[in-house]
Formats: C-alpha cells, structure tokens, sequence
C-alpha cells in the first residue's frame, strides 16, 4: 500500500513520546519524576472553569463562526491593545484550536511548494514538521550560544536565498526561555523590511517572564513595516493553565486572516464553543491565579538554577521566560553510564529514565544535540528529587 510520502517525511513529536512513556510507567507503579511537562501543573483557575459551566447551561453548545466569537476578538483586540501596544480589527484575528493550529493555518496560508522558512535553533519541535507539512523547506539556523541561542543577524543573512518566504520568532522562547530584547527585535524587523519576509511571532508565553529587567515585547510593535508584515500567534493554553481546552488566536492583516480563516473553514471549523467562553473569562477575568502561578515558577526556576550549578559537568542557558532550563551536557558525552557509552542526548535520556527515573527530553528534539530540557512545571518536591537523582546519574558516569 502506498501512503503519503508527505506524511511519512514527518517526525512524531518527542516531547510527547517522552511524556507518555514515563506516564505508562507511572501507571505501572515504578516510580518516576518526569521533567517533559510542556504545560503548566496548575489546574484552570475556578473563575474559567465556571465560566465554562455557565456557557454549556446556557446553551452555547453550537457551532460557532469559524473564526471564533465576537466576544472572545473583543477581549482579544482589548488585550492586544493594553498589553501589547496594538490595534486590530475583528477582521484581523482567528481564533484556533489552540496556538498550533493558528500555525498550522499560517502556514498553510503563505506557502507554496519549496518557499523557505528560516528557524532559529533550538526550535519548538513542530515548526519544521509544520512546515514540511504546507510543503515548504524549513532552513535551520543556529542560534548565537553567546547570546542565549537567539538569531545573528550574520547568520541570518548568510541563509537567505531567493525562495526565503518567512522567519519565525519565538520569544519567550521554548526550550531556551531566552527572551529578545527591543534592539535586538528592531534589527530583526530590518531584515524582514530588507527582505520583503513574512515575520511569524509565537508569543505563547508572553506572561511567563520572570525578571524585573526583562519584559515580553511584540515585534509586531516595532514600527509601522514590522506591524504590517507580521503574524502574531498567542492563546490562553500557557498562561492560564488552560492546555487541554485547545484556544489559541491569532493576529494579522486582513487578508491572511481571511485566508487562515478559509482553511480553517475545512478542516476543524470553529474552534470549541465552550472553550472560547472559558478563554473569554480568562481575558477578561481576574488575574490572581496567573500572578501566583508566575510567582511560583519564578521560585522553581531560581532553585533549580541554584542546584544545576552544583552538578559538576552540567551548565545551561539563563531562562528569563517560558518554564524550561536548557541544560548543556557535552561534557557527559562519549562517557559511560554502567559500562555503556552516552553517545548523544537521546541516549542519555534513555538511560537516565532507565538508572535513576527521570524522565527529560533529549535537545535532538530541537535541534541541539548536546542538551536536555527539563520542564519546572512540576512541583518543588519533584524538582529536589528529580535534581538529586540527575546528580547521582552524573556522578555514576566515567
């Protein structure tokens, strides 16, 4: 039987393999600490999970338009406006089921077959299997180490070619937590003006950041050229705590809009009509819990950078967003865990479940060979054991 070439090309996501094993073996009563959480361990807030009830006892079970409600682009162009200094119509958002289909719509949208894309390593896992998949080639460019893993332009300029369409920007960044700052942001917008590109912002987790230094800053808000060429991606799933409800939105010129919209229309429709309320509250609704939810990661970050510094052969990337540490360990290459050679980040996270139980996702997922991510939304209890446990992993190599 022949099957789509296209699809067979595609990678699984290892994040979410790596998530699922240790949850099987959870279920199998071993006792393991995973670290490849991609979202928050909060529960949704009770003012959203109300929200959601209200909406289903008044009936708002229907289809929706397709690219979402009224209500929810209101409070979306509201929360543009105050948080990210940009005005939009209702013609400029769609609202998805969540931030990776808004991707996967844009992608959709803007490319045709051998168009370029360029991304920064390390990148979210989906970016070039989405962009595989709207039959584009993703150009991978690596990150600037000294400067926590984020573009040069030299780099970049050096990939450019003819058929480059678009550049993805993702700040906070997943897995690095490295966050772009305003003149880095501006020289970017120049080299997008310079080269007529389409510039993607995945601003997922635009709330996550930590230190009184650093602050989320849309590209979008650059200048006039910067608003005009970019697409801005966001959702409630991050901040919120609000993964599994699946509402991301995003924000461009009319035009992509409409035609996200279009292909929207034929694949999933509106998104999920009781979510979209959920969300709507989640907006609009009190901030407490996402106050307290930052507070706490802060913690989590702060001890776990404390710790790390402590494990001989182990340095990473400062996070100032997201909920990741990055953790460097090309030392622990070529060495042997038990008689057997650590031969990439994949072996080491194999043997690192299978030593000690600690469940973390190999930096070959993006992009990164010598690293490991390790996720703080997981409890401080989780976070001292599972430490202690890499230390001892570490110290078992020779």
């Amino acid at each position: 039987m022949i099957l789509s070439k296209k699809a067979e090309k595609i990678s699984p996501s290892i994040t979410l393999a790596i998530t699922a094993k240790a949850k099987a073996m959870k279920e199998n009563g071993i006792d393991v600490i995973g670290f490849g959480a991609g979202e928050p361990d909060f529960n949704t807030p009770s003012n959203i999970q109300n929200a959601a009830i209200e909406a289903m006892r008044k009936g708002y079970t229907k289809y929706t338009p397709t690219s979402g409600i009224n209500e929810l682009k209101k409070a979306i162009l509201n929360k543009f406006e105050k948080d990210n200094h940009l005005k939009y119509s209702n013609s400029q958002i769609i609202v998805s089921t969540g931030a990776k289909q808004c991707l996967s719509d844009v992608f959709m949208a803007i490319l045709n077959p051998g168009d370029e894309v360029l991304i920064c390593t390390p990148y979210w896992v989906s970016y070039p299997e989405l962009v595989k998949l709207s039959d584009g080639i993703p150009v991978l460019i690596k990150g600037d180490n000294k400067n926590s893993f984020k573009y040069s332009i030299k780099n970049l300029e050096e990939a450019i070619t003819k058929k480059t369409k678009a550049i993805v920007i993702n700040s906070p960044n997943n897995p690095s937590g490295s966050v772009y700052t305003k003149e880095e942001l501006i020289k970017i917008a120049d080299f997008a003006k310079k080269h007529e590109l389409i510039i993607i912002s995945d601003e997922i987790y635009e709330k996550l950041v930590y230190d009184n230094n650093e602050k989320h800053i849309s590209i979008a808000s650059i200048n006039e050229d910067a608003y005009e060429r970019t697409i801005v991606i966001n959702g409630v799933s991050k901040s919120y705590a609000m993964t599994g409800w699946r509402i991301g939105y995003a924000a461009a010129n009319e035009k992509i809009i409409k035609l996200m919209t279009n292909i929207q229309s034929h694949t999933t429709s509106n998104p999920n009509s009781i979510s979209q309320y959920a969300a709507l509250e989640a907006l609009q609704g009190e901030q407490l819990s996402l106050n307290t939810m930052i507070k706490e990661f802060k913690s989590r970050r702060d001890y776990m950078i404390s710790r790390v510094l402590k494990i001989n052969g182990l340095n990473f990337i400062e996070p100032k967003g997201a909920f990741y540490l990055f953790i460097n360990i090309s030392n622990l290459i070529n060495k042997t865990i038990h008689g057997e050679i650590i031969k990439n980040s994949l072996d080491f996270c194999d043997k690192l479940l299978k030593t000690v139980k600690v469940a973390v996702v190999p930096g070959s997922a993006f992009g990164e060979e010598n690293f490991i991510r390790l996720s703080y939304a997981t409890s401080m209890e989780n976070i001292r054991e599972g430490l202690d446990r890499i230390e001892k992993f570490v110290q078992l190599s020779k």
